[in-house]
């Protein structure tokens, strides 16, 4: 029996799995997005700034004899807004910006995640200097020798760790990781060199959740009556995504009812 590894008969092969041998992922030029489009996390993008100036002007670091952070781990519960840090960053940056989730590298084939690790970092390097950003890292950045998990195997997941690390020691750019879960990423990956700077992304406190409502309300017409920081004091605990989503079930009992505005009657 003549084994294929190709077409719609066959069992695909790694190379042509999605119709293709190469990995290429949509690359951003430009964001649209900087810090103004995102509130709340005052003190994060304190701690970010000077990586954004490394960005910009890396010669007024490697003058003094300092070398730009390769990597950085955003961490925090969901929905505080990793993702749109790191296009902020980028955006800040003016840099090209690159994005995928982690899951993208897990597959069934042995070998397809780390071909697909290089093919990342390869497309990078061609349009250096930029940002890659890997949403969810953990899903392949577990510590090494745990049990097997569903739907892949420990060596096939090993395998892409290790191109992961490989790759990121000779990566000259700046590489954005986020997770929700940073107590199982692999310490491999967490030392110096690698990810130099980790920032914890907490939930925002009253005068950020003010913020954070301020801006999704940017777009919506709202009552006089809605008094956003008393709203702030009440969603204790609540996320940026959160308040996000209040603020358009407000705008869409505003459409149910007929109402050219957002109020506090409902």
């Amino acid at each position: 029996m003549r084994r294929t590894t190709g077409g719609s008969g066959g069992i695909p092969g790694p190379g042509n799995l999605f119709g293709k041998s190469n990995y290429d992922l949509e690359i951003a030029k430009k964001t649209g997005i900087t810090f103004k489009d995102v509130a709340g996390i005052d003190a994060e993008q304190n701690e970010l700034a000077e990586l954004i100036q490394f960005l910009k002007n890396p010669t007024r670091f490697t003058d003094a004899g300092a070398k730009v952070p390769k990597g950085c781990l955003l961490s925090g519960p969901p929905g505080t807004g990793k993702p749109l840090l790191a296009k902020a960053i980028a955006g800040e940056a003016d840099v090209p910006f690159i994005a995928c989730s982690a899951s993208q590298f897990i597959e069934l084939f042995v070998g397809l995640g780390a071909s697909r690790i290089r093919g990342l970092f390869k497309q990078a390097r061609e349009n250096s200097p930029c940002i890659i950003f890997i949403d969810e890292i953990d899903a392949i950045a577990k510590q090494r020798g745990g049990a097997v998990t569903a739907g892949a195997g420990n060596d096939e997941r090993e395998q892409t760790l290790n191109q992961l690390l490989t790759e990121m020691d000779g990566f000259e750019d700046n590489l954005i990781g986020a997770t929700n879960r940073p107590d199982v990423i692999d310490p491999a990956l967490l030392r110096p060199g690698r990810f130099d700077r980790k920032v914890e992304i907490g939930l925002p406190n009253s005068q950020g959740r003010e913020d954070i409502l301020k801006v999704h309300s940017s777009n919506k017409l709202i009552d006089s009556s809605v008094n956003l920081a008393t709203i702030a004091k009440i969603t204790v605990g609540c996320s940026g995504a959160d308040l996000q989503n209040v603020m358009n079930e407000a705008a869409i009992l505003a459409a149910r009812d007929d109402r050219k505005c957002i109020n506090a009657n409902r």
